[in-house]
């Protein structure tokens, strides 16, 4: 599992950020990458990464501001030439449907492929099956505004061979029925549980994306005991009262939700343009006063989501 920042700039394009988009790449675990917002020429940003189109298999809008979703038609035109023919789901708030469906009725757009819209009203769980679990909440934006919690079920403790081997047990079909947890007679007549050589669960991971937000107490929910917080920074210390009146948050103010819920690790993005090289550091900078694991983004940076953390939910 790992985030590839697609754009981390805030509100329009500049020379060195893009506007919002990020990947969640999911190669090893279903062999698909989830976008979250799709700012304008995200799709130019996808061309100097790794990243396949046909592989995108959901986009998680966060709200209807033009910097998160006008990239979007683009992209889903571009993903149908691009032999992209597996269905593709699309979650947000109300509007999201309607505006792709004028732009591509508009632009006379046909694509290979259907899109399920899931239009979002409320907090809850919007995605589940066994491998993961999406839920969102509303934060506090000038217009309606979700963020995302993605919790990545548990995975199977690993069959303990050096323990077989120890109790002198052949190798073989056998061992596929232990792995399974089956209770076995072996040869000589014992009778083995499998449970008993079945090493502890690997707790799933958890990656928070929040969408543009003023500080709010549903940010700390979805971000509780997440591995990786990734929460907008368009301010600076001292300009609360300005991210207030813009809906936006400080890099204080997002270090104070990562301290609160616990997180593991926090990624600033969403960065102004008034904020370049070591202004835009000086973010990471203040938080880490308050949460020291904090790191401001770039364009194009790619962070590995690793095992090892424990989730209580």
């Amino acid at each position: 599992m790992q985030i590839e920042f697609l754009g981390t700039g805030a509100g329009s394009p500049s020379k060195q950020r893009n506007v919002t988009s990020i990947a969640l790449r999911l190669l090893e675990e279903r062999n698909a990458i989830w976008l979250f917002d799709v700012g304008e020429a995200t799709q130019h940003q996808i061309l100097r990464t790794t990243i396949r189109p046909r592989k995108i298999e959901k986009i998680f809008i966060t709200h209807l501001h033009g910097d998160h979703i006008f990239g979007l038609p683009g992209l889903l035109s571009s993903r149908s030439f691009q032999s992209g023919e597996g269905a593709l789901t699309i979650y947000g708030p109300r509007g999201v449907a309607d505006f792709v469906k004028t732009s591509l009725r508009v632009s006379e757009t046909k694509l290979g492929y259907p899109i399920k819209f899931v239009e979002l009203t409320d907090a809850g769980v919007i995605f589940e099956d066994d491998t993961f679990q999406v839920s969102c909440e509303k934060l506090d934006h000038k217009i309606e505004c979700f963020g995302y919690r993605v919790v990545e079920r548990d995975h199977p403790g690993e069959l303990q061979v050096e323990k077989l081997r120890a109790l002198n047990v052949p190798s073989g079909p056998l061992y596929g029925q232990l792995k399974a947890g089956k209770t076995v007679k072996l040869p000589d007549g014992r009778v083995l549980d499998g449970k008993d050589f079945i090493g502890a669960a690997q707790p799933g991971r958890i990656v928070t994306i929040l969408g543009d937000t003023r500080k709010t107490d549903a940010s700390a929910v979805l971000a509780k005991d997440a591995d990786v917080l990734v929460h907008e920074s368009t301010f600076a210390k001292g300009e609360g009262k300005m991210a207030h009146n813009y809906y936006h948050s400080t890099s204080i103010q997002a270090a104070q939700i990562a301290k609160k819920a616990h997180a593991k690790r926090l990624l600033l993005t969403h960065i102004s343009a008034r904020y370049t090289g070591k202004l835009a550091n000086e973010l990471a900078y203040q938080a880490r006063d308050i949460f020291e694991n904090t790191r401001v983004v770039n364009d194009l940076d790619v962070f590995e989501v690793p095992f090892g953390s424990s989730k209580t939910d």
